[in-house]
């Protein structure tokens, strides 16, 4: 396959590019930070610099990406406002760049779509305020749920979203549970990047898993719990 990952050199991306590359697939990494292209290429991964969030405050936002990812089988949003950021770059990263990465996508022809998100997003689901979580957490949770709203109405792209767990920097166990009710838990990031490869190659050959997934650690085996969902 030749895949996109949006968000390149976050702990999720990386490992998903290894993993691929690994197999013999192609992985381009769109980055903003030109000092990261060194760090992609050393795991095979091609770098491609590019302000994703720039780019939603311009019309031609989507005709620009589209050029980057032309070619492609499938398109991965794991990019994200990080810790320390605000509720605005929240909105304007964590849900805007995943909605301009979709509108790309669908110009560019690219068929499938796996969205990162986050488990605890129907916590804020019809304008809730959940009274343990302060606002940024909230912003957060909602502009992830919009995100995957506006994905999920796009008859155009092949899309599932992925919502993990609590992440750890652990190693990868194997063993996952991978089921929409997951609401709670944690999981390696090892872990979340194996389970995407595996949707996006189910993705890519028939389009048939569900579309929302929580993510936490558990008893199946990766291939098992991919293949069952």
């Amino acid at each position: 396959m030749r895949i996109v990952i949006a968000g390149g050199h976050g702990k999720i991306a990386q490992l998903l590019g290894r993993l691929a590359v690994d197999r013999g697939d192609e992985v381009v990494g769109i980055v903003r930070n030109p000092g990261h292209v060194a760090d992609l290429s050393a795991l095979g991964v091609t770098g491609v610099v590019r302000d994703l969030e720039g780019l939603t405050a311009g019309s031609d936002g989507p005709d620009v990406l589209a050029g980057d990812l032309r070619g492609a089988d499938a398109v991965v949003f794991a990019a994200g406002a990080g810790p320390g950021s605000g509720a605005a770059r929240k909105d304007t990263v964590d849900r805007a760049a995943a909605v301009l990465l979709a509108d790309a996508a669908e110009r560019a022809g690219v068929p499938s779509f796996l969205l990162v998100s986050s488990i605890g997003v129907d916590r804020v689901r019809d304008g809730a305020t959940p009274e343990d979580l302060d606002e940024v957490f909230v912003a957060y949770l909602r502009a992830k749920l919009a995100a995957e709203e506006d994905l999920l109405a796009r008859p155009g792209l092949r899309v599932v979203v992925l919502r993990p767990a609590g992440l750890l920097d652990d190693p990868a166990t194997g063993r996952v549970r991978l089921d929409p009710a997951v609401d709670g838990g944690t999981v390696p990031r090892a872990d979340v990047a194996a389970v995407a490869l595996g949707l996006l190659d189910r993705l890519v050959a028939d389009g048939s898993p569900a579309r929302v997934l929580g993510l936490e650690s558990g008893q199946t085996a990766v291939a098992d719990a991919v293949a069952g969902a």
